[in-house]
């Protein structure tokens, strides 16, 4: 395993309470990320690096791109289309309407254009009542998993025919076969545990050469790891709590990655060159 510390960049001059979610998105050629607990989903144009902010009316987990203008933001109040010109909100479903004691998390549009999105528990201790659901384009709603704690860590394989996904605070990630045109086969296996000294699993991303990318939050690292399973390469990062990772700018050459503000360490937005690719962002089908 190969232990790197690459230069990075700060993309942002303003600090993040809980940094997530970055995506890039190909038609405006814009970083989108979110703050969950501002709440805000962000706007960044790396090129000027300007920065458009877009409140939120409640705490937002994720969200996904789709084929028109609008995106899909899964707030505490459910997943809604969010209009970025005109500002308006529409319900699509709420998939956890009587949990009261979570909020959506972690959340992506998979190869068959349906929106991926997981639950977390709120209380301390946390009890295992979060779940992963799949968000059909007419609004059906499908539970994947439950007995979760923090439901996180969604990718696919380049090829659209693995599913990975993780619960934080169970230290693993897992998983599943993938059917790019209808979603899941069977069931999710173990793929590869982190504990906290090698970085337990928060959000990820996969390159060019289906690798998975892990953001250790607990160790200020990312992990590479092969599709066996095994961490090929971790990067040591400025940031102690990095949350997520992902692939932009030209070429899909530029790792972005968002942390949260804990430890005396501010939440942030940076960026650095990997020596790899990403793989472009899927869109939900339905606008």
């Amino acid at each position: 395993m190969l232990e790197l510390t690459p230069a990075t960049k700060a993309a942002i001059t303003f600090p993040l309470q809980l940094g997530e979610g970055p995506t890039w998105d190909d038609r405006p050629n814009c970083l989108w990320f979110v703050d969950i607990m501002a709440p805000a989903l962000h706007q960044l144009a790396p090129h000027t690096g300007t920065v458009t902010s877009h409140a939120m009316p409640a705490d937002i987990g994720s969200f996904g791109l789709t084929q028109s203008q609008r995106l899909l933001v899964a707030l505490r109040s459910g997943v809604h289309f969010y209009d970025p010109e005109t500002k308006a909100l529409e319900l699509l479903v709420h998939p956890e309407p009587n949990q009261p004691h979570g909020r959506l998390n972690d959340g992506k549009v998979g190869p068959d254009g349906a929106f991926y999105v997981g639950s977390m528990d709120e209380r301390s201790p946390r009890q295992p009542t979060a779940a992963l659901y799949r968000i059909a384009p007419d609004g059906t709603v499908t539970r994947l998993r439950d007995g979760l704690l923090i439901s996180n860590g969604l990718a696919w394989s380049p090829d659209g025919r693995t599913m990975y996904h993780a619960d934080t605070r169970a230290n693993l990630v897992s998983q599943c076969a993938f059917d790019p045109a209808h979603g899941p086969v069977g069931d999710f296996r173990p793929f590869c545990p982190l504990d906290a000294a090698m970085g337990v699993p928060d959000g990820a991303t996969v390159d060019a050469e289906g690798f998975y990318w892990s953001a250790g939050v607990s160790a200020a690292c990312l992990n590479r790891i092969s599709r066996e399973g095994v961490i090929e390469r971790r990067l040591h990062l400025p940031v102690k709590h990095p949350t997520m990772p992902c692939f932009g700018g030209p070429g899909l050459a530029t790792l972005y990655v968002t942390s949260l503000t804990r430890d005396g360490d501010a939440g942030a937005l940076i960026s650095l060159d990997a020596g790899v690719r990403g793989v472009p962002e899927h869109r939900f089908k339905s606008a």
